[in-house]
């Protein structure tokens, strides 16, 4: 029979005896994507996403802020030689929208630039989109 250690009986691992706590994350901060043309990124996420311009961290940084602010994106212009989109591994990255309406939203990501790559629904009952913005960063809706 094997014997239950209740949660307040946990041992720490030999590893952890006598060290601190770990800290923790609380969520994530922003996210960094390269760009190819700064202008044409800031105006694709204004006109795809509402995205505004929070603050500029040097030339050729800037983070952009959805309007109900927390998290955010960090447009960093890259030269000619400096990998773009999806190269490296990267897969996708998703936003919380404020409507469910697919339709709707593709047709604004296309009229700024943006284009549909694949439409459908994970396990056949959760509506999804992918898109692809002016550097080909696929972005889940």
């Amino acid at each position: 029979m094997a014997t239950r250690i209740r949660p307040e009986e946990k041992r720490a691992s030999p590893l952890m005896e006598g060290a601190e706590a770990p800290v923790r994350a609380e969520g994530f901060n922003h996210l960094h994507i390269n760009v190819r043309d700064l202008a044409r990124s800031i105006r694709f996420y204004g006109e795809a996403f509402g995205l505004k311009v929070g603050f500029s961290a040097g030339k050729g940084l800037i983070f952009m802020v959805p309007e109900a602010r927390g998290h955010s994106l960090a447009l960093h212009q890259v030269g000619p030689d400096e990998p773009v989109g999806m190269a490296g591994g990267f897969q996708h990255f998703g936003f919380k929208l404020d409507v469910k309406d697919h339709d709707r939203v593709i047709k604004q990501v296309e009229k700024a630039g943006g284009k549909l790559v694949s439409r459908g629904k994970h396990g056949g009952q959760f509506p999804y989109a992918y898109v692809a913005d002016p550097d080909g960063y696929v972005i889940e809706l």
